[in-house]
């Protein structure tokens, strides 16, 4: 990390909470191709931003779905307000995923949004603007590491990679440009690409890498040194160099839908990011939406060690945010606006939670599969601090209104309050906990209490 990132870096946990967008051609498709879906076979991931991988759809065929990409009902300003109203502090939107689609108008080729559709409109500098202007922090995705419509042998002629490390699976071999290889894409896309991003936006926040299988530190460093020329302040991920290499870029990337646990994070600073359903890419037929205590348990979790939560929609191919994510983020929003004193620039505490709930959140596939079936106790809850304040966070509320936190038995407590609440709170310290009598209830979701130790 160079010394100028610092306050970009501060700027970045005090965040906490963001937005990701995944939306390209894939869009269009929401999924489905020639009237199979994703799960009906294919080779790699069934997440529907994968879909010219999964149906393994030749590179002109996939190209012809830009002439009727025409997303009218896009509006920049109104996905920012639903940031906003969420209670998220920065925004992140692919430039250009796995398909090597850019969603803003580069000057490299004619494979974007600008040049390629009947749209024609610079969807990335909109949403700069936007952003910008309700003090949202911008940063955009990059697929470096993929691209199925012009990289070459996808790392197998880079010296270093570890064909270990990565899967082959996800490489276009069934309609890879003739004759181009893996270093002409580095040298005539891929880098060229990422420089004309921070290039166009010398003030953005962020930028998330992806495909880090594919990267050793030197062809890594390579990438940093690019975006350093024109826009130094700005952060990017490890996902930028070699896969589990947490020394690369400024901040970690756990894997997607995966809280790590402690002995996982090798970063001051780092994030999950994770999904509204069981896509990134907007998929027609998942309905399988997080509801608003599970995102938040999330966010909690995420936050409660000490990192950031980066949470996916994918908008539809006419430019539309499903109605079902926006209802939930604008729940967790209502939440945000009474508890966000312990979440938003807190830190990770000595202990992050107690209670009897357990939770696994170990990737996309295993929460398509199990779904969400935590029931939170009374008992339940995470820990954040602040300014020598100790926040405690619950999902649940006592029948009884009487708390009992154990991580604070024989603790000298100065002082209670709960979060959004001019009421004043009782508190006893005893050795089986500090006991809490709750005033009336400031949100439909749990509480948050803010605990002055003396």
């Amino acid at each position: 990390m160079h010394a100028t990132k610092a306050d970009a870096l501060t700027a970045f946990n005090e965040a906490k909470f963001g937005m990701f967008i995944h939306w390209g051609l894939y869009a269009a498709l929401g999924g489905v191709w020639k009237g199979e879906r994703m799960e009906d076979g294919g080779t790699g991931p069934c997440v529907a931003e994968w879909i010219m991988r999964r149906k393994s759809i030749p590179r002109a065929e996939y190209a012809k779905l830009t002439d009727s990409f025409n997303p009218v009902k896009f509006d920049a300003d109104e996905w920012a307000q639903i940031a906003a109203d969420a209670g998220m502090k920065y925004m992140v939107i692919t430039a250009k995923h796995h398909d090597g689609f850019a969603m803003y108008d580069s000057a490299v080729g004619d494979f974007n949004i600008v040049k390629a559709t009947p749209f024609r409109r610079d969807v990335v500098a909109e949403l700069h603007t936007a952003c910008t202007h309700r003090d949202i922090r911008f940063g955009v995705y990059y697929s470096h590491g993929l691209d199925w419509r012009d990289g070459g042998a996808q790392g197998r002629d880079l010296p270093g990679v570890d064909l270990a490390q990565v899967n082959l699976n996800a490489v276009n071999d069934w309609d890879p440009p003739p004759g181009v290889t893996e270093q002409d894409y580095v040298e005539h896309k891929a880098l060229v690409q990422v420089e004309e991003l921070a290039r166009k936006m010398p003030d953005l926040f962020l930028l998330w890498f992806d495909g880090e299988g594919w990267q050793t530190p030197e062809s890594s460093m390579r990438y940093y040194r690019r975006l350093y020329r024109h826009a130094p302040e700005l952060v990017c991920n490890s996902r930028i160099g070699p896969k589990g290499a947490w020394d690369a870029g400024d901040y970690q990337s756990t894997g997607d839908n995966h809280i790590p646990s402690p002995d996982e994070i090798g970063k001051t600073y780092w994030e999950t990011c994770g999904t509204m359903n069981n896509s990134w890419g907007y998929k027609s037929y998942d309905h399988d939406w997080k509801c608003p205590v599970e995102v938040l348990s999330w966010l909690i979790d995420v936050v409660s060690r000490g990192g950031n939560y980066l949470l996916n929609v994918g908008p539809t191919g006419e430019g539309v945010i499903p109605v079902e994510s926006v209802r939930v983020l604008r729940e967790v929003g209502k939440w945000l606006r009474v508890n966000g004193d312990a979440i938003y620039g807190t830190r990770a505490w000595s202990i992050f939670r107690e209670g009897p709930t357990e939770l696994s959140r170990k990737g996309t596939g295993q929460r398509a599969k199990q779904g969400f079936t935590a029931q939170f106790t009374p008992g339940d809850f995470w820990f954040t601090e602040k300014d020598g304040r100790v926040y405690a966070i619950a999902l649940a509320c006592p029948e009884n209104q009487q708390a009992l936190i154990r991580s604070l038995k024989d603790t000298p407590v100065a002082n209670v309050r709960m979060l959004g609440s001019d009421h004043p709170v009782s508190w006893e310290s005893t050795s089986d906990g500090l006991r809490v009598a709750l005033p009336e209830r400031t949100s439909d979701i749990g509480y948050a209490l803010g605990i002055d130790l003396s």
